[in-house]
């Protein structure tokens, strides 16, 4: 089967696609989209399914309006996976169903089943996972040795909309406590510079290392002596959690429903009910690196079946019994392949990327060609350009 990502972000394009890869489909990529471009996938690879995740850059309305007007002139079953549900349910994932209109929806949410059946939408529940060519253990790394460590955006701005939201009670039991005792955690992610109001203090700038790149976050977990993971609520799992045990990580966690659910603290995790848990907790763990090596090589063992090959083989099996998909699926003997369509045009052409700051004009006399040339090969119908959208130059001499 060969199924079509329309994504860029590195936070999906190392999981989900991996996993339909491992199963014998063959995947093609994206990148960026343009309203070029995704005719041009459709017409190449003759999708069998096509996929979308979440909220990020290919989920703006332009692009969704050209996804829906191409995909919609095929027969190819359009899905699209709910990462965002609950809390934005209503503000952006029903927005996107709306303007989209995909054949069925999988959500991290079980408890939006309910709501999806009220509205017509096939749903169904598909947890996150993690994917082992890019979440493993590996030697720990002198630039990330440390004690403690956080990798996560802040999010300000959702605290400042959602004043209740259960991120903020899992911010004051496993955060808060330890900044306030002056232990020092290193801080991976946007915004941590903001968090006065949440946190009751400054965090040292010495403390913040701003982002991380999504493929060297495995580096953090596999090197600090204690990774800290946020929980976003009572009822469900953080990608993350999977991600840091799936990477060798010892994981001290928030103590709720989903956790207990699956893992047993001082088990797989150590998960904290309280300020006063986290405080005792961290102290104990810290000087007894012997029990933090078990825990770390037993909850590794714990996620091994959360892997994207078995979601991946979820979500085919959920698609054939709602008769999106045929029973019977060609599939390689091994992987399949694993396509990037930015990749291949850079094959094939001399590619520019929008910076800021840049215009056609600026960028057809850089290249020495006409702004009419460069709406011609990129399809544009207007002058509008985006950052991070690459713009086909001219063909490569073979």
């Amino acid at each position: 089967m060969r199924v079509l990502f329309l994504e860029s972000h590195p936070m999906w394009i190392h999981g989900l696609p991996n996993g339909f890869r491992d199963s014998g489909h063959d995947v093609m990529i994206s990148g960026p989209l343009t309203e070029q471009n995704i005719p041009e996938m459709l017409g190449e690879f003759q999708p069998d399914l096509i996929v979308m995740i979440g909220w990020g850059p290919e989920q703006t309305p332009v692009k969704l309006d050209w996804i829906f007007r191409h995909v919609r002139q095929t027969e190819v079953p359009l899905v699209y996976w709910a990462t965002e549900d609950p809390t934005f349910t209503e503000s952006f994932t029903m927005p996107l169903i709306q303007r989209v209109q995909p054949d069925f929806v999988f959500t991290i949410c079980p408890k939006r089943l309910d709501y999806y059946a009220e509205r017509g939408i096939k749903a169904a529940h598909m947890d996150f996972g993690f994917h082992s060519s890019i979440h493993c253990p590996v030697p720990a790394e002198e630039a990330y040795r440390t004690s403690i460590a956080v990798v996560a955006n802040a999010y300000p701005h959702v605290f400042e909309q959602y004043s209740g939201h259960y991120r903020l009670v899992s911010l004051f039991t496993l955060i808060r406590p330890l900044l306030h005792e002056g232990m020092r955690i290193d801080f991976y992610g946007r915004d941590w510079d903001k968090m006065k109001p949440y946190l009751g203090m400054d965090i040292p700038s010495e403390w913040i290392h701003g982002y991380l790149s999504y493929p060297d976050a495995h580096k953090v977990y596999s090197s600090a002596d204690i990774m800290i993971g946020l929980q976003n609520y009572e009822t469900q799992l953080t990608q993350r959690t999977y991600e840091i045990l799936g990477s060798g990580g010892f994981l001290v966690t928030q103590d709720t429903e989903a956790v207990r659910s699956m893992f047993t603290s001082g088990k797989e995790l150590v998960a904290a009910a309280s300020a006063t848990d986290t405080l005792q907790i961290i102290e104990h763990y810290l000087q007894h690196p012997e029990k933090r090596k078990e825990i770390r090589e037993q909850g590794r063992r714990a996620v091994s079946h959360a892997n994207y090959q078995h979601r991946a083989d979820y979500m085919v099996q959920v698609l054939q019994e709602q008769g999106l998909l045929p029973q019977t699926l060609a599939t390689a003997a091994g992987q399949g392949q694993l396509i990037s369509y930015a990749d291949l045009i850079r094959e094939r052409y001399e590619v520019h990327d929008v910076r800021p700051g840049d215009t056609l004009w600026k960028i057809a006399q850089a290249y020495g060609v006409t702004i009419e040339h460069i709406m011609k090969e990129n399809g544009l119908t207007s002058y509008d350009i985006y950052v991070d959208q690459y713009l086909k130059i001219r063909e490569r001499q073979q």
